[in-house]
């Protein structure tokens, strides 16, 4: 950084968001292919040019914030802002789906039979696995948060043990949420209270399997000594993104699983 007048990080071309954006377009005619040809050739392809995009992109990240010295604290800065805007996109996009759950359930067609759940549709128990499931992401947060403040107070054994602890939960959480989803007594085809339902928790189950691996990715780094208690922005991201998906949880918990059933 001793080159030049200012702390901005003047990124070198790289190849990726080219690869990244020929690898998407791959991704979605493969998943064309698969749904109507049954062909998953293409599907594959596209998936393992996607993941090979994605862990070069980050490696050039983390070799040019951990050892070059580009991620100065007004570049942090900026990462924060970025970070920040990104989790207020996700909030209007799981908004969306309250959106229409709440538009449905609180004036039910007659289609639906006038009330809701709809009729014929036997809903979850809330005090069963989705209170289990609640009860396992509160923990994780708790987890989440002692791995924080062991980190920022330099205390690297606890760091990898409470990071270990919340992996373990978002995976068992995952685990309960995909026996939930065999056991379920309707299907996403099941009208409005279905689609609703799979669409909503399933995407939040994707967040949450995006979340561990944002996780095991940071304790990976930990193991290799990336992380110092002043500078440790790739942990505090994935914190960040943790407890935003442990809110939107108690969201679901609440508004479809207790009130909607």
């Amino acid at each position: 950084m001793t080159h030049q007048t200012h702390a901005y990080h003047m990124v070198n071309p790289s190849p990726w968001p080219l690869t990244g954006a020929l690898s998407a377009l791959l991704l979605t005619s493969g998943m064309i292919m698969w749904f109507h040809f049954n062909s998953t050739t293409l599907l594959t392809l596209s998936m393992m040019t996607n993941l090979m995009t994605m862990y070069q992109w980050w490696r050039d990240v983390v070799r040019e914030g951990t050892y070059q010295g580009h991620h100065t604290p007004i570049v942090q800065k900026g990462l924060r802002y970025g970070m920040i805007l990104f989790i207020v996109s996700e909030v209007f996009f799981f908004s969306g789906f309250f959106w229409a759950f709440y538009h449905s359930s609180l004036a039910p067609t007659p289609e639906l039979g006038g009330y809701w759940p709809p009729t014929g549709i036997n809903p979850l128990n809330p005090l069963e696995v989705p209170l289990l499931n609640t009860s396992v992401l509160l923990a994780s947060g708790v987890s989440i948060t002692w791995a924080h403040h062991s980190l920022m107070e330099g205390n690297r054994k606890q760091m990898m043990q409470a990071l270990t602890i919340t992996i373990i939960l978002g995976a068992y959480f995952t685990l309960l949420q995909v026996s939930e989803y065999f056991e379920a007594p309707f299907t996403i085809s099941d009208g409005i209270y279905g689609s609703t339902f799979f669409v909503a928790t399933g995407f939040h189950g994707l967040h949450v399997i995006i979340g561990s691996t944002f996780l095991m990715a940071c304790l990976l780094r930990q193991l290799y000594y990336h992380f110092t208690s002043k500078h440790h922005f790739g942990f505090e991201a994935a914190a960040w993104y943790w407890h935003f998906v442990d809110v939107v949880w108690l969201f679901l918990y609440v508004s479809i699983y207790w009130w909607g059933s």
